[in-house]
């Protein structure tokens, strides 16, 4: 590697840090509005116009916080954990283009890299529980390890249907199969199955097991403060970002338009300004799902991975794999997976009520036995 490349490599590391971190600003400014709006609040408003500045003051009260180290920690551990997270949340964004002509590196194997890299940052998890001598941080450490493994094979899966389909692993190509119908229309039980599995490996609302304050009070990272934890805070948001991103891509067409009536504009802009308004979109419907549906149990949270989502993950691998083999139409592709869709709503909303009902039986049991 030549010192040119070296100097190439340092400015496109820094520019992607810094466009990564206004992001992270732009997300917590947009979900506290989204959540006060769901909540009928207003949210931030007293620094900056309508509170826009509020992200840049608690960056600057945390880098400043005092950063508490507990004595009987292993203190290697402890300040590697941060960076075991952060490093592949940012290493993914190496190979996600946002335009045709925009992207680090435009890898051929670029989804196989992304389902590579995506996996290690449950080690740094495990290490923040383990290094921090809590129990109750041990306890949120190895909740993440099992529900990032369990929810881990219907986000690789969800990911293969759609490599099939494109016979491409190249992101840019994916979206170039997209200029006649965009995945949501073919693969619609696929993008549900990768935004729910996306939504378990974030740790989001409602499958913040491992953070869990009303049992682990903070799960993994319950020990960490000011900057330390503000690297766990920017991992988080830079990986919602990438999750919708991805969405976007492999599902909503990425930066193709429906039509091309600009031909005197920038394309390469335009495209890369389309891209953001879809991920937006996507990173708004995650919002919204955190302001509605409350945290599940464990036990709820590993059946519904196991025992619903894996196995509609081999199904719909196998639609895939019948459709492309014998050369079907992808219309009857579509009508399978809506209507396996349909089905998955139903079990989920029955079994939901059934659960609920049992609580409130056994609750109502308990009073009884008590009197």
């Amino acid at each position: 590697m030549t010192f040119q490349t070296g100097i190439y490599i340092v400015i496109g590391a820094t520019a992607l840090l810094v466009f990564l971190s206004v992001m992270v600003l732009a997300l917590t400014w947009l979900e506290r509005k989204a959540l006060a709006r769901i909540q009928m609040r207003m949210g931030p408003m007293r620094v900056g116009f309508h509170g826009a500045l509020q992200p840049v003051a608690d960056a600057m009260k945390l880098v400043s916080k005092e950063d508490i180290l507990p004595s009987w920690a292993d203190r290697r551990v402890y300040w590697l954990a941060p960076l075991a997270v952060f490093i592949p949340a940012f290493l993914l964004w190496v190979t996600i283009p946002v335009a045709r002509d925009i992207a680090l590196a435009n890898l051929d194997l670029g989804l196989f890299y992304i389902v590579a890299i995506s996996v290690l940052s449950v080690m740094g998890l495990v290490m923040a529980g383990w290094s921090s001598a809590n129990k109750y941080a041990m306890l949120g450490g190895l909740r993440a390890a099992g529900q990032l493994v369990s929810y881990e094979i219907p986000f690789i899966m969800a990911i293969l249907a759609v490599a099939m389909l494109a016979q491409t692993l190249n992101l840019g190509e994916i979206v170039a199969a997209q200029s006649t119908f965009a995945y949501i229309l073919i693969l619609p039980l696929s993008l549900f199955l990768f935004l729910t599995a996306g939504l378990a490996e974030l740790g989001r609302t409602p499958f913040d097991i491992h953070h869990a304050e009303s049992e682990v009070v903070g799960g993994p990272f319950v020990e960490y403060s000011g900057a330390h934890w503000a690297v766990f805070f920017l991992a988080e948001y830079i990986n919602t970002f990438t999750i919708a991103a991805l969405t976007a891509l492999l599902f909503l067409g990425g930066w193709g338009w429906p039509t091309m009536p600009f031909d005197g504009l920038p394309h390469s802009a335009l495209s890369a300004l389309w891209f953001m308004v879809k991920t937006y979109a996507v990173i708004l419907i995650i919002f919204w799902i955190r302001g509605t549906y409350p945290r599940l149990r464990i036990d709820q949270l590993m059946a519904f991975g196991w025992k619903l989502l894996v196995p509609l993950s081999f199904i719909n691998i196998v639609l895939v794999g019948v459709t492309l083999f014998y050369g079907l139409p992808l219309w009857v592709l579509s009508l399978l997976s809506m209507i396996l869709l349909a089905i998955t709503f139903y079990i989920i909303v029955r079994n939901a009520g059934t659960r609920m009902e049992r609580n409130t039986v056994s609750v109502q049991s308990a009073a009884s036995l008590r009197r």
